[in-house]
């Protein structure tokens, strides 16, 4: 399936571009980020287990667990703090 990757703050720095259309068999946000995670080089680095990263489906706030369709836009960000 197609879904469209946005990227937000410093992992749009770190990777590059703000978003790019993925084709995907991932059938979760968790199956999809090990996906980019296999890419390797930025993608690696900014989405590697262990990171604070929040993911959005449609721009919804949602755990990793939350199922992919065709279609979908995807968001990875950084945390965010106020101050």
């Amino acid at each position: 399936m197609k879904v469209t990757v946005k990227y937000f703050a410093g992992i749009r720095e770190a990777i590059g571009m703000g978003q790019e259309l993925c084709e995907t068999s991932a059938q979760t946000l968790a199956g999809l980020r090990d996906e980019l995670i296999a890419l390797g080089g930025a993608h690696a680095e900014s989405l590697a287990r262990g990171k604070a990263v929040r993911l959005a489906i449609n721009q919804v706030m949602s755990d990793e667990s939350a199922p992919l369709t065709e279609g979908a836009e995807v968001a990875f960000f950084p945390p965010v703090t106020g101050g």
